[in-house]
């Protein structure tokens, strides 16, 4: 395994300072972006770890806290294992800051956070990749369609609601993609039923999108969370290969 290097950055933004977490080789050259979008549960060890695991396969990665407006991670504290009993209670506390992260300012900070691995001395010039876990999947998603020239590739994993009948549903930018996408969804998730899935491989296929899905059978929503009850071991590598192969395509 690659040595890798990680450290707590500040990242300007329109409404404050977003706290992160920045890892990349433990060494002198530049290596291709990547922004990981966490998931309800927040930057916590865990997603520390899943962004080693990618700097170690060659890539500078930042890990923003999404919900910065609310404090520094962790926004809501956390037990070292998430389980259901544990879920109404966070839940309770995490739902109404999920609810004030508003499609506009989600995005607005998705381009604070670009400019910052612009200009990241550990990055390589050029467009980024994106990855996403539950509600990261949309924001993966969004900020592909949003910044179109300035991502190449996007993963999104047991993403929820990505294509809502809302007017403002994350599949709707669509036809402004220009990256490679892929998406594994969860056979067991009521947050995207197959409609949705239908819905958005068919937006994605009429605007001409490079994109590729699958649904991995026997998971849940969460499967890639090693700290919830939800992670599912086999689906976890599976989605592993999947994102490094996509990267290792376009970055």
């Amino acid at each position: 395994m690659t040595a890798v290097r990680g450290t707590a950055v500040d990242i300007p933004t329109q409404d404050g300072i977003a706290d992160a977490y920045l890892v990349h080789p433990d060494d002198t050259d530049r290596h291709p972006a990547v922004l990981l979008y966490m998931d309800a549960f927040g930057l916590r060890p865990h997603l520390r770890g899943m962004a080693d695991r990618l700097a170690a396969a060659g890539y500078t990665v930042l890990v923003p806290n999404i919900f910065y407006r609310h404090g520094r991670a962790p926004v809501v504290e956390l037990p070292d294992f998430i389980d259901p009993a544990a879920r109404p209670q966070l839940f309770e506390h995490i739902m109404p800051i999920v609810r004030e992260l508003t499609p506009e300012r989600a995005m607005s900070d998705a381009g604070a956070y670009l400019d910052w691995l612009a200009s990241c001395p550990q990055a390589t010039d050029g467009p980024v990749g994106l990855t996403g876990y539950c509600m990261g999947a949309g924001l993966a998603l969004r900020t592909a369609g949003t910044y179109p020239d300035r991502v190449a590739a996007a993963g999104g994993f047991h993403g929820g609601n990505l294509a809502t009948e809302a007017p403002d549903s994350p599949h709707t930018v669509a036809g402004r993609i220009t990256a490679e996408l892929y998406f594994g969804h969860a056979d067991q998730d009521r947050s995207l039923p197959p409609e949705q899935i239908e819905r958005l491989d068919k937006s994605l296929t009429e605007a001409g999108v490079r994109h590729h899905a699958e649904v991995y059978a026997g998971a849940q929503h969460g499967y890639t969370q090693a700290d919830t009850v939800a992670y599912n071991a086999e689906a976890a590598e599976r989605h592993w290969e999947a994102l490094l192969g996509l990267f290792g395509r376009t970055l």
